[in-house]
């Protein structure tokens, strides 16, 4: 019986990590297409953020829960725009755009939530759980990994997009020549800024749908900062992942798994640890990461670099 008490707390944990890195995923697969075309955009917290309060605000005026998404992409298409003109039109210094991307999520979604909603009290309706025929009565694993909702299944097909997208086609693999040899890419005829623009705002709108993930599929109401770092945390994944999609994949969800073990710990009577040491665990966890990668070379040669023509 004891066992069986176990492996159902394991099973729960592990896809309640699912459901926790799904905002993770979405920010660190846009940010690993952005930076193989070596644009670094470490603005994604406060595109998460302009996602989140944009997806619900929208859902809270007009009941459309896709609509809602889709005004959030939006919001981070702008935002991305807005990123790219800077860092790749005038060349300015990415960190530094970034950093005020970061800023003006911050500043403008807190402003707008307690100019229009802090008063009102009200959620909105969120994303479904969805069964999956015959899988989701499975014992134990069914009702854990196929009662879902569909922004936690489509992580798997955002992943495979990316790595197709990367690898197969001829769009991603001047896409990566852009991060690596812009140059080259520059000799042969096309355009390195277009590249750069697209990979930016397909990262832009990834991070976005992470955003509006937490309003609108894992809590029904919006809270200032409410993204806690997780944009950062995804920079983070990228690079712990070297690069890859699929890397980032299955990075976010140990990281998720962090995030699960710190809310089933605090709930924990007799644990003897304070509450704020448990939520810093994702925190910690991300700066061990760094510090193990840091002498990696797997970054593309191009990172943050503008292209100047000679």
């Amino acid at each position: 019986m004891q066992n069986v008490v176990h492996l159902s707390f394991a099973v729960t944990t592990v896809a309640a990590a699912w459901r926790l890195a799904t905002p993770i995923v979405f920010a660190a697969i846009g940010e690993t297409i952005s930076e193989r075309a070596g644009v670094i955009n470490i603005g994604v917290e406060g595109i998460m953020l302009l996602g989140a309060f944009t997806g619900f605000a929208t859902v809270f005026a007009t009941q459309d829960l896709w609509f809602g998404f889709a005004a959030a992409i939006g919001a981070g298409l702008l935002a991305g725009l807005l990123f790219a003109f800077f860092s790749i039109t005038i060349k300015a210094n990415q960190i530094v755009v970034g950093a005020a991307l970061n800023l003006l999520g911050l500043g403008l979604t807190s402003f707008l939530f307690r100019t229009y909603f802090v008063s009102t009290g009200q959620g909105v309706q969120i994303a479904p759980a969805l069964d999956i025929p015959i899988l989701s009565d499975i014992p134990y694993i069914g009702p854990a990994f196929f009662r879902q909702n569909a922004l936690v299944y489509s992580t798997v097909l955002v992943v495979v997009a990316a790595r197709f997208l990367l690898r197969r086609t001829a769009f991603g693999l001047t896409l990566r020549a852009v991060g690596e040899h812009p140059k080259a890419v520059d000799v042969a005829g096309l355009s390195v800024s277009l590249y750069r623009y697209c990979a930016v705002l397909i990262g832009s709108a990834l991070a976005a749908v992470g955003g509006a993930y937490l309003t609108l599929a894992h809590a029904n109401q919006f809270v200032e900062a409410m993204t806690s770092g997780r944009g950062f945390i995804a920079l983070a994944v990228v690079v712990f992942a070297r690069w890859s999609p699929v890397g980032a994949f299955f990075v976010s969800l140990l990281f998720g798994l962090f995030y699960a073990l710190q809310l089933v710990l605090q709930a924990e009577p007799n644990l003897g640890v304070p509450y704020q040491a448990l939520q810093a665990l994702p925190y910690v966890v991300t700066i061990i990461a760094l510090v193990v990668v840091r002498n990696r070379t797997d970054a593309p040669s191009m990172l943050g670099v503008p292209y100047r023509k000679a």
